[in-house]
């Protein structure tokens, strides 16, 4: 594995992509696939990985740094100050760069214009279909940009990128292959709303007692304003656990207030 710090100045490279793992066997060759041809330079910052992906990495040619998760906005943070593009890519494991997209951003990054990021347009699938409604079918976030004009805010969850310039959007979209299954879904679960429970207890925010109605509105809000319904059970069902998750948060951060 590379050591931190290992820039290399590399005027050649044009375009980096960037990935932080933790066990992603299951989804870390089909993202490494879509960057293929389209990146000069993959780096991979890896917590503790245990089922390989960190060797899956380095056989794909990434560059493999090892730290421990200190959340996600550090995280991704760390990853980005390890690459050496004059323009970068920030990707997750679970994420699928489509053709059309890395045409687009092929084009995107050798126009001398004077654009500091690009958004890009998620399609986001649960169990295996894509949904289309329910909150989650117009996702569109910053992943393109050029390297010394962005950074990742310090946040432990729902981290996103600054970028010092203007901001344009791709038309291609970044496909998301969010959980496979239930018990995925359920195993990260706990992790997530405990991130996020802590990052709010710390900027102040404290249990109210209007937070139990919390999920009957992420519930109400999802299926009925959002549509959630049309996606069909896939779509109810992520509306059902994101209910849950809702609930879950708001009990840790009670418990934070009586511990």
């Amino acid at each position: 594995m590379n050591k931190p710090g290992g820039r290399s100045g590399n005027p050649m490279v044009r375009l980096s992509a960037f990935i932080i793992t933790k066990n992603e066997k299951p989804d870390i060759e089909g993202c490494l696939a879509g960057l293929k041809g389209l990146v000069d330079e993959i780096v991979v910052v890896d917590n503790e990985s245990t089922d390989g992906t960190p060797e899956i990495c380095l056989a794909a040619g990434a560059k493999v740094y090892s730290r421990e998760f200190s959340g996600f906005g550090p995280q991704k943070q760390y990853a980005l100050e390890q690459t050496t593009g004059e323009w970068v890519l920030s990707v997750d494991a679970d994420e699928r760069v489509t053709p059309d997209l890395a045409s687009e951003i092929r084009r995107a990054v050798e126009n001398p214009c004077m654009i500091a990021g690009f958004k890009v347009r998620r399609r986001f699938y649960f169990l295996g279909q894509r949904l289309r409604f329910g909150g989650v079918g117009n996702d569109c976030v910053l992943r393109l940009f050029r390297r010394e004009a962005g950074r990742f805010k310090p946040v432990a969850v729902h981290e996103s990128i600054e970028v010092n310039g203007p901001v344009a959007r791709l038309k291609a979209p970044l496909d998301h292959f969010s959980y496979a299954s239930i018990e995925e879904y359920n195993s990260k679960c706990d992790f997530y709303t405990t991130l996020s429970a802590r990052q709010v207890w710390a900027a102040g925010r404290r249990f109210r007692w209007t937070d139990c109605l919390r999920p009957v509105w992420e519930l109400f809000s999802r299926i009925i304003l959002k549509g959630a319904w049309l996606d069909g059970q896939a779509g109810l069902i992520y509306a059902g656990l994101s209910a849950r998750a809702a609930w879950q948060r708001a009990v840790k951060l009670r418990n934070m207030g009586n511990g």
